[in-house]
């Protein structure tokens, strides 16, 4: 790993991209700490302080401390992420749109812009409920008014505000993956979550000195994180391997072909993106409990009970299958692999293979939508328990821990297609590992 860290300043192009994002990451880290026209954000932290165990902690942990700050990053990318959903909803049941994703790079342009105007839609209903909700505040607020001017020029100025900063954060992402490494959304979610590590990590330590913790909980709390965050490796590496064999073919008078190489199919093929989608959806009814006064919607799904503990892993495992169907299709690796004139030894090429490769990953996923949905909400149960931060929770280690593994792997496929060591093993070895997975 020594060596794999060493090597990556010896591309210029792999060195230029990192410096990219984190200069694109600090300016969005910068962009949170700038707070919304008419507002107190000392008394807006406080009352985030005093809710950190609803809605609002997990909405503050998202958008990396931005809610609490009252920024103009507030909505963070959440609204993108809601779009992206809709869109994906929206491909698999409007014919022109799954059309579109066959296009290749032309349709895909064409389903982000949509994403990107829906994206703005949402934004500019969810600023308008946050621009009421925060004056709904002012009177029952017992730290002081939190809006010093209310109204419609308020409401308007709201709107405007954030909107245009969840589209700069929007582009800031897109600006990562083109030009940057790793994905650019992922990462900005994943700089959020990181930021609030240290004070979450600080204010355990405070509770363990104040004599809130006791030593033994500090310890099964570190066991469980520990835990966790090693089942996560565990399964985010697990494959299946599928044995591939090419046929062999006659050019001339050489041989080609005959070599055996393997399809992986990832345990949890969806990656982080199931519990995102999960948080983001549940987030809508105390959004719209706030907006309509609807206390009841509150209490029927309030963070951390039971039902929203049920209904947040039935969503995992749904996201878990409906991406992976999305993202992998069965049909066309058969097809390629067709005509690749390789097959699946005792499968018949074609409809055959498309079903057998279908069929183990409906199996494989089940396995990974129950490790995602566990590792999710396991975690919260004992953060009920001894009342730590949310920040320590499944979700934000998911997160954390599967999007510096991705990018760790994009950096490392930089590595090894100029031959310079990756991040395990030796050269060598590596570039042999990368032929024989096809």
């Amino acid at each position: 790993m020594a060596s794999g860290i060493a090597n990556i300043g010896k591309i210029p192009e792999l060195r230029k991209r990192i410096f990219f994002t984190l200069g694109i990451l600090a300016v969005y880290r910068i962009g949170v700490f700038v707070t919304v026209p008419g507002v107190n954000r000392y008394v807006m932290r406080k009352l985030v302080a005093e809710g950190s165990g609803s809605f609002m902690g997990l909405f503050n942990m998202f958008s990396g401390g931005a809610l609490e700050q009252l920024s103009i990053l507030a909505l963070g990318i959440m609204p993108y992420v809601t779009s992206s959903i809709i869109m994906q909803l929206l491909s698999s049941v409007i014919p022109r749109l799954a059309e579109l994703r066959k296009e290749g790079e032309a349709g895909h342009r064409k389903i982000n812009q949509y994403t990107r105007y829906g994206t703005v839609i949402l934004s500019i209903f969810q600023s308008f409920g946050i621009a009421a909700y925060l004056e709904s505040l002012n009177q029952t607020s017992t730290f002081g008014a939190v809006v010093a001017h209310p109204g419609i020029g308020f409401k308007l100025l709201t709107m405007i505000t954030l909107t245009t900063g969840t589209a700069f954060i929007m582009w800031l992402g897109e600006q990562i993956t083109e030009r940057g490494i790793g994905n650019g959304i992922s990462l900005i979610i994943f700089a959020g979550i990181v930021s609030g590590l240290p004070d979450a990590i600080l204010d355990t330590i405070r509770q363990a000195t104040a004599g809130e913790l006791e030593l033994v909980s500090i310890l099964f709390i570190g066991v469980v994180l520990i835990g966790v965050i090693g089942t996560i490796i565990f399964f985010e590496r697990g494959q299946r391997r599928i044995p591939i064999q090419h046929a062999k073919r006659m050019v001339g008078r050489k041989v080609y072909g005959g070599h055996s190489t393997f399809l992986p199919l990832r345990v949890n093929q969806a990656g982080v993106i199931p519990p995102i989608f999960a948080s983001t959806l549940l987030m809508f009814p105390n959004t719209i409990a706030n907006f309509t006064g609807w206390d009841w919607l509150n209490n029927v799904i309030s963070f951390g009970n039971w039902q929203y503990n049920a209904i947040y892993a039935i969503l995992i495992m749904f996201f878990c299958y409906f991406y992976t169907a999305i993202t992998f299709q069965p049909a066309d690796v058969a097809d390629n692999l067709k005509k690749q004139g390789a097959f699946i030894p005792g499968i018949r090429p074609g409809k055959r293979t498309a079903e057998y490769i279908d069929k183990v990953l409906n199996r494989i996923t089940f396995g990974g939508a129950c490790y995602v949905a566990a590792v999710c909400v396991l975690p919260y149960l004992v953060i009920n328990e001894f009342q730590v931060s949310y920040a320590l929770g499944g979700t934000g280690l998911m997160i954390v821990v599967g999007v510096a593994l991705d990018t760790a792997q994009q950096i490392e496929s930089h590595l090894i297609t100029r031959h310079y060591d990756g991040f395990t093993g030796p050269k060598g070895t590596r570039i042999r590992g990368r032929r024989s997975r096809g």
